[in-house]
């Protein structure tokens, strides 16, 4: 009996999940490729102690992963060529089994095509542009552990239906570069354009002065603003608005501001200059979109250990490089997917080898993450969580979260600081005061032989206009054609066939 006792118990813990009976001895070459220059959020010596972090949590208590030995390698990406070139340099001596990276779309395209080819995965925090969907053939391993522009669109189509906005303009500083903003806006313009009338207003504000009365010209037009530009950029347009009276609830505004990097705003109106009243009150009509940040105690630990970590190396010229971001998380995580798709692969009979089925083992599926529970689609992207911030307390200037969007459930949840006047349009005033008519004359004044000839006029022009209109309709059209052609630098769609012709000139 107590054999039969010891038989049994030694077969249920056999069975139970985290015991080094059920884990898979492997050597995994992994290649990161970040920028050195840390003035980038995910730059490699910001993410190696993330990275290290997450090797060793595999390794704690002998568990299913714990066999797994991730030898790790790093490379300047340069956000450019230099990842493509150090790829290829690499793989002369021996192909990586996992790449973690690029970030920057330029660098990552080039790199996941090659990596594609050569069935090697590919996870990035990156890499969000709208392109990057496309699984079917180049981009065919590749897994973003972060969502992509088009999962942050998704919060603002859920807000054009639930609150029965019609039309949006799009404003976005384009620097020709990195280009987050055009990027940001594409995934926006895609999400809301079978729907709903969007206009795109680019700006170039490395080249060109804010031209702002240009600006609130497009305003006019619109019921929805939704801008993503830096924060000097955003505070002048809301600054311009304000003057304009657009800010009196018959115009919605949004900011968007996803990694509080330069690129974007940051919500903030203060500057400490003799305009901080006047943007004060502008910034109570502006709303901003960022991720959803929710923390469980694990990660408690993590950032201290992390922060612990960049601090210890002192880092020059990096004043912030201990503040935890959503690319080091997603680094994090990154490495944790792909342990549990390796693990089941392995144990399906396959091998570290086999890119394609582990890349697959990686998609829709859900599980925990450093932050929190992190769930990927059927085609290999995050669901993203969003909140909604808004100015809530407009004599001290202060932000709350108003609402939060889930992207796996489609829904919206309201907070308590939630006011839904601020999201309702007020009716529309496009006509200027200097374009009202003066109703300080006229009126019952006018006498009967006045009225007489001011009436047989509008009935000449009346008659003239009739026998003109068609003449003249052909001509009119084609003199609004050209001069919108005219205007394309900066009153545009944005098309996802050339985001895609400048990846292949990446």
């Amino acid at each position: 009996m107590p054999f039969f006792i010891s038989l049994c118990l030694y077969l249920w813990l056999g069975l139970l999940p985290g015991r080094t009976s059920t884990a898979v001895n492997e050597d995994i070459e992994v290649l990161v490729m970040l920028p050195k220059n840390n003035s980038y959020m995910f730059s490699i010596a910001r993410v190696a102690p993330v990275i290290e972090y997450a090797k060793q949590g595999l390794k704690i208590g002998g568990g299913l992963y714990s066999g797994l030995n991730f030898k790790v390698r790093y490379e300047d990406s340069d956000c450019g060529n230099d990842a493509l070139f150090s790829l290829v340099d690499r793989s002369c001596e021996k192909k990586p089994d996992l790449v973690l990276g690029p970030v920057c779309e330029y660098a990552a395209a080039p790199v996941v095509r090659m990596a594609s080819h050569w069935n090697i995965p590919v996870i990035s925090t990156g890499a969000l542009a709208s392109g990057f969907r496309d699984k079917e053939k180049e981009y065919s391993h590749l897994t973003r552990i972060s969502p992509s522009y088009l999962k942050m669109a998704e919060t603002f189509l859920a807000m054009f239906r639930h609150f029965n906005w019609k039309d949006a303009l799009l404003i976005f500083d384009d620097d020709k570069k990195e280009r987050n903003c055009y990027f940001t806006m594409e995934g926006v313009h895609l999400k809301l354009m079978e729907e709903y009338q969007t206009v795109t207003y680019a700006i170039n504000s490395k080249d060109e002065r804010l031209n702002t009365d240009e600006i609130i010209k497009y305003i006019y037009e619109s019921e929805v603003v939704i801008i993503c530009a830096g924060a000097d950029i955003v505070r002048d347009i809301m600054l311009a608005a304000h003057r304009r009276r657009l800010t009196n609830g018959s115009y919605i505004f949004f900011n968007i501001e996803l990694f509080n990097s330069t690129s974007y705003g940051n919500g903030s109106w203060k500057r400490g200059d003799k305009h901080d009243s006047e943007a004060r009150q502008a910034y109570s009509a502006l709303n901003t979109v960022t991720l959803l940040r929710t923390v469980k105690p694990e990660f408690e630990n993590f950032s201290l250990e992390v922060k612990r970590s960049i601090q210890k190396a002192g880092l020059p010229d990096c004043d912030d490089c201990d503040n935890i971001n959503m690319f080091m998380e997603g680094f994090h995580d990154a490495l944790l997917l792909y342990a549990l798709a390796l693990h089941e692969a392995i144990r399906n009979g396959l091998t570290k080898k086999d890119g394609a089925e582990i890349t697959y083992r990686m998609w829709n599926r859900t599980f925990e993450g450093i932050a929190g529970q992190v769930s990927m689609d059927f085609n290999g992207d995050r669901y993203g969580d969003f909140s909604v911030m808004s100015m809530t307390n407009t004599e001290a200037g202060t932000y709350e979260t108003v609402c939060n969007y889930y992207g796996v459930k489609d829904s919206f949840q309201m907070l308590p600081g939630f006011n839904p006047d601020h999201f309702t349009l007020r009716g529309l005033h496009r006509v200027s005061h200097a374009d009202l008519p003066d109703k300080s004359s006229g009126g019952l004044g006018v006498s009967a032989v006045t009225g007489i000839i001011v009436g047989a006029l509008l009935g000449t022009a009346l008659l003239m206009a009739f026998y003109f209109i068609r003449k003249n309709y052909r001509i009119t059209i084609e003199r609004r054609t050209a001069r919108e052609e005219c205007d394309i630098g900066k009153h545009r769609q944005l098309r996802e066939d050339s985001i895609r012709s400048n990846f292949s000139a990446a």
